[in-house]
């Protein structure tokens, strides 16, 4: 399997994901993902949690950036996208069959699909951790909604963009209030909504059985977003979607001076809200490097932290880099020189877009320490 960053491959072409293609016993036919991977997938020993993404062909693109974004910011974990693209959205997104729409009522198989072959599949040939996201816009939004009262332990949160409630006149949402398990435990559903007017009666109806109906531990989230329409919502959807169901893994403010260790044990707590580990990651740990060298606050310290990233993360062309500025900066070049040409190494194994910025670096500490 190939990297899936955004770096140039042997042909200069941009890569982002690639295509998986597995046949389905339950549907009876091929089903193509398109997937992508973290920056940090092919030199990390981390886990990864698991977005499924509906209308796959539609919304890989823009989704894989939100999730690279983000995870760079520290804002959400990095995570694998599983895009799955349609065949037959009428037939695999729709709860039961109405006559006009005549390949309706395949949800049941779909989401069959989904838990007995897809996830497994998944699971098996990925790095996963047992921590997953479906996202579905529109039709794909009632899906969501479907999946959520019939399987509600499949997935640990939702984001249903625009869900079509109204659907065989509003058949979901009769069955709501008596699918509400009290096994919700631990369960997001953030639900949105744009300049639909259509939509409004229909899903007000469903957020007031949510929040009169739902067990202890279901958190739902109804926001309207009245400057979008309901092919522009998607985007944002997902952006502040993920923001929100990790709204409790954010970085508290100022804790950069407290140091690793109050990191870590932030992600710590942040894995016991959540279930599964999730370790500090790299970039957090080279952003407090950073904070300790570009503030002067201690260049000791910010060598022993990129230390430490480098001991985390040794398959990372950057941490590597970026040791060997904080030693260029301490007036180490010869230990620079070494953690350069690490960090160039790798990088051309890997075929990293800082490759270029590596070797600058590389050149310029073995120039200085030509002159000596």
């Amino acid at each position: 399997m190939s990297t899936f960053d955004l770096q140039a491959g042997e042909d200069n072409k941009i890569v982002i994901g690639e295509k998986e293609t597995i046949y389905s016993k339950v549907l009876d036919e091929d089903r193509t993902m398109l997937i992508y991977l973290p920056q940090t997938y092919d030199f990390s020993t981390n886990n990864y949690p698991v977005m499924y993404l509906l209308d796959g062909g539609f919304h890989f693109h823009h989704t894989s950036g939100i999730v690279q974004f983000l995870a760079a910011q520290g804002a959400i974990p990095e995570m694998i996208v599983v895009a799955v693209t349609n065949v037959d959205r009428n037939r695999d997104f729709s709860p039961n069959h109405v006559d006009n729409v005549p390949t309706s009522g395949g949800a049941e198989k779909f989401l069959s699909f989904l838990s007995e072959e897809l996830k497994p599949y998944i699971d098996k040939n990925y790095k996963t951790q047992q921590y997953n996201i479906l996202v579905g816009h529109s039709f794909g939004g009632t899906f969501a909604t479907y999946a959520l009262m019939e399987k509600p332990d499949l997935f640990n949160a939702y984001i249903a963009i625009s869900p079509y409630l109204m659907f065989d006149d509003n058949s979901l949402v009769r069955k709501t209030e008596k699918h509400l398990k009290a096994k919700y435990t631990n369960v997001q559903f953030y639900m949105t909504l744009g300049d639909e007017p259509a939509y409004i009666e229909c899903l007000e109806e469903f957020e007031n059985i949510i929040k009169s109906k739902s067990p202890k531990g279901f958190e739902f989230s109804y926001v309207q977003m009245k400057d979008e329409g309901h092919g522009s919502i998607p985007h944002l959807s997902i952006y502040n979607g993920l923001k929100s169901i990790y709204s409790d893994g954010r970085l508290p403010e100022g804790i950069f001076n407290e140091g690793l260790a109050a990191i870590d044990n932030h992600y710590k707590k942040v894995s016991d809200i959540f279930g599964y580990e999730i370790k500090t990651p790299e970039n957090i740990i080279n952003r407090l490097g950073y904070f300790y060298l570009q503030t002067d606050k201690d260049i000791n310290m910010a060598i022993k932290t990129f230390k430490e990233n480098v001991k985390r993360y040794p398959k990372s062309s950057n941490v590597y880099d970026s040791l060997g500025e904080a030693f260029e900066k301490n007036g180490q070049n010869e230990k620079a020189e070494k953690n350069y040409q690490k960090a160039v190494t790798i990088a051309v194994l890997q075929q990293h877009p800082n490759l270029n910025v590596y070797i600058i670096n590389l050149q310029r500490v073995q120039e200085s320490l030509g002159e000596k």
